[in-house]
């Protein structure tokens, strides 16, 4: 079984999200194999959003993408762009408590992606976590000069998965068992 991660952002925590979230992952037979709450300080949440150059590239052709969308020419670089975000990510994701979670399951990166819904809550499909419960846009971000409240990260592959696994949990932390249903799942 594949293992991924999942952190509530302290937008789901302070919105009392976190029983809806964990429920959603549950209901469609993934397995929550590790969970805790902490406050993360400035250090882990930088190693997190690294700020290896493809990386910062990679973030900012996404906000390029999404200026351009909305008849905007950055002039900034996209490494400039990716800068910035992973700023004031780094700023937001350690303002305040997050849930880490560790969910277990077949193929559980792209369920657990797929369930989460795409990173915009306004275009997020209406039936995924943020299209259900944030209505937050790039838009709105960046009039605010803050980052996208989207409740909710997901590793994106396996490669992201396995480092931030990693990052966030002692193998000692995470626990192995058998959910009453599985045999019925698999």
């Amino acid at each position: 079984m594949e293992r991924t991660l999942v952190l509530i952002k302290p937008d789901g925590v302070r919105r009392a999200l976190i029983g809806r979230v964990i429920a959603r992952f549950e209901s469609a037979g993934l397995k929550v194999s590790g969970i805790k709450m902490v406050v993360p300080g400035r250090e882990l949440v930088a190693k997190h959003y690294t700020d290896s150059e493809d990386w910062l590239r990679s973030v900012g052709a996404k906000a390029k993408k999404a200026y351009e969308a909305k008849g905007i020419t950055p002039k900034e670089s996209e490494v400039e762009l990716g800068s910035k975000v992973r700023a004031r990510l780094i700023d937001y994701l350690s303002s305040g408590p997050v849930v880490c979670m560790v969910i277990e399951g077949n193929e559980s990166i792209f369920a657990v992606r797929k369930i989460v819904g795409s990173t915009e809550p306004r275009s997020a499909d209406p039936s995924s976590i943020r299209g259900s419960l944030s209505t937050d846009s790039y838009a709105l971000a960046d009039s605010l000069d803050r980052p996208l409240k989207n409740i909710i990260h997901a590793s994106e592959d396996k490669s992201s998965a396995e480092s931030e696994i990693s990052l966030w949990f002692e193998e000692s932390e995470l626990i192995k068992y058998k959910r009453a249903d599985e045999d019925i799942i698999y």
